[in-house]
């Protein structure tokens, strides 16, 4: 995770980013480090990667990396304004003994379009990873990757459109009009007893959760999930990242998953 000390929305690359909105960086923080806190209590280990002045969006960690079995590959953004934030990200990992990290040829934003399931890594395309990223990662880790396309550019990662509920299990839950017809039919077809997001939580961004198997963080505004995830095993826990949303992210967003 990053701190969002520098947080603010100057430009719009989403659009969730308004720069007419003003952003109340104490208030960022403060969401920022219950979430922090959250993990630390649920017995998780939280690395921590210190925020650049000038790279307001570093603290949405998850566009780092995608870091499977301990090999990371890096990231390649697709807009000018976080581009450097790819050589901080792999800077942290070398220093912190990952022997293999790769620079990435096409364009990937880590997790923010690649999920991993224990079977696959799910790839979302259409506004800013690169089809030829797919292939890449593929090689890299080892895995099949399934390519999922994203049409509606509110969701324009794939983590804010789809969530891993259990790795070991394959089980997942997303929306499924944030994807095209055929994958759609990709998901029903690979995952038929995933939960099913209605929009309203879909637009309050409740796919932009982080689950440990047992414990979903997710926004608490997404309130159509918690009692399905409750029916499936799953403990929802609420968090408010209230103004991290207004740079179109929340929990999933916030965190880069060490695996």
């Amino acid at each position: 995770m990053c701190p969002p000390a520098h947080f603010k929305v100057t430009y719009s690359i989403n659009p969730w980013m308004d720069p007419a909105k003003p952003v109340d960086v104490p208030l960022a923080l403060a969401q920022w480090e219950d979430l922090r806190d959250r993990y630390r209590s649920l017995g998780h280990v939280v690395e921590v990667l210190d925020p650049r002045p000038g790279l307001p969006d570093m603290v949405f960690a998850a566009n780092g990396a995608t870091v499977v079995d301990g090999r990371v590959l890096g990231a390649r953004f697709a807009h000018q304004e976080r581009e450097p934030e790819a050589a901080a990200h792999l800077e942290w990992f070398r220093a912190h003994g990952y022997a293999e990290v790769c620079e990435p040829v096409h364009v990937n934003e880590g997790e923010g379009d690649f999920a991993v399931t224990a079977s696959y890594v799910l790839a979302g395309r259409g506004f800013r990873a690169s089809p030829l990223s797919h292939g890449e990662a593929q090689e890299f880790f080892g895995r099949p990757v399934i390519g999922l396309d994203l049409v509606d550019p509110r969701f324009y990662h794939l983590d804010t459109a789809l969530a891993v509920l259990d790795d070991a299990a394959d089980e997942v839950m997303y929306y499924p009009a944030a994807f095209s017809p055929g994958s759609q039919e990709v998901l029903r077809r690979m995952f038929p007893d995933a939960l099913i997001a209605d929009e309203a939580s879909a637009m309050a961004l409740g796919l932009n959760a982080v689950s440990d198997g047992r414990r979903v963080l997710l926004p608490q505004a997404a309130l159509g999930l918690f009692e399905p995830l409750r029916e499936r095993g799953f403990e929802p826990v609420g968090m408010d990242l209230g103004e991290l949303l207004k740079g179109g992210g929340s929990v999933k967003c916030c965190t880069l998953e060490l695996r």
